[in-house]
């Protein structure tokens, strides 16, 4: 059937009605579609400077795609502090002589989680959780659980629980099956200090003062069981890179004793029997330092 002119023009006002209604819906689709979420970038679990083999070995390893970081060359790896490769909430357990031993599980902003297993020691006791930072200190390697030479047990783990068969730290990506060398180059130099008066000088001892100086900060402890003083100083500049740093104490009456080098954290601790003294206490990070009176006699 022929149509007329007034019914073609009713049809395609229809058609251009329709047509902008779906642009409309189109554009408002994509502007409420949500932003995708970077991924979460991983750095090496340990400090700068340090290399060691990540052994992403197969078949055999459970679960497969974690790596087993190994010593490498003349850097034994027992001992090595291990680090939060990214920032998240750190759970603490203890499976004692079974599977992962002591272990950490962090678990990140986007749902992904990484785990740390065979610890030596652990910085918090198993149930216990803490917020962490990237290169924030978890514990140190050992040889807990099912382990049966000292080694670091890594995964990496999407948010719905499966392992990354190929996961990637430091910018390496060390594929199901290889063994790769991979040097630690983050935060070197940073902000990021893993490091605390009381893990260095001990759980035991107490704040009592602090004093700044230009890129670090030198602080007075105190242990009130044993009646000692610790004073450890703490550097925030060039962390990972050794430079010099200095802390000393001084009982009133006494001689000083001087903790100086070129360190990549801190100095110390150094620890003198104080009650009832008056101490003297200081130190420095590069040219900057600091001396105190004799204080804190109580």
């Amino acid at each position: 059937m022929r149509s007329t002119p007034s019914r073609m023009s009713r049809i395609a006002r229809l058609a251009a009605a329709a047509a902008a209604v779906a642009g409309l819906t189109l554009t408002a689709a994509i502007a409420t579609a949500p932003a995708a979420t970077a991924a979460i970038s991983h750095r090496s679990p340990f400090a700068c400077g340090k290399t060691f083999y990540a052994n992403n070995w197969s078949p055999g390893h459970n679960p497969a795609g974690s790596i087993d970081w190994q010593s490498y060359g003349g850097d034994a790896i027992a001992g090595e502090s291990v680090l939060a490769t990214a920032g998240g909430t750190a759970y603490f357990d203890n499976e004692g002589s079974t599977s992962y031993g002591k272990w950490v599980k962090v678990v990140h902003s986007d749902g992904t989680q990484t785990r740390y297993a065979h610890l030596d020691t652990m910085v918090r006791s198993a149930g216990q959780s803490m917020a962490v930072s990237k290169g924030t200190k978890l514990g140190t390697v050992g040889s807990t659980g099912g382990s049966s030479a000292p080694h670091l047990h890594y995964e990496q783990r999407f948010s719905g629980g499966s392992v990354d068969t190929s996961p990637t730290v430091d910018g390496v990506t060390v594929p199901l099956g290889s063994r790769i060398a991979v040097a630690s180059n983050d935060d070197c130099g940073g902000s990021s200090n893993p490091y605390t008066p009381g893990e260095v000088c001990g759980s035991a001892f107490d704040p009592i003062d602090s004093a700044a100086v230009t890129g670090g900060r030198v602080h007075l402890m105190y242990n009130p069981a044993t009646g000692y003083n610790c004073v450890v100083t703490i550097k925030s500049t060039n962390i990972g890179r050794a430079s010099a740093v200095s802390a000393f104490l001084e009982v009133q009456g006494g001689t000083r004793t001087t903790d100086s080098g070129s360190y990549a954290y801190y100095a110390g601790p150094v620890k003198k029997y104080a009650p009832n003294a008056c101490v003297r206490w200081g130190g420095s990070v590069g040219s900057s330092s600091y001396t105190s009176p004799f204080e804190h006699c109580g």
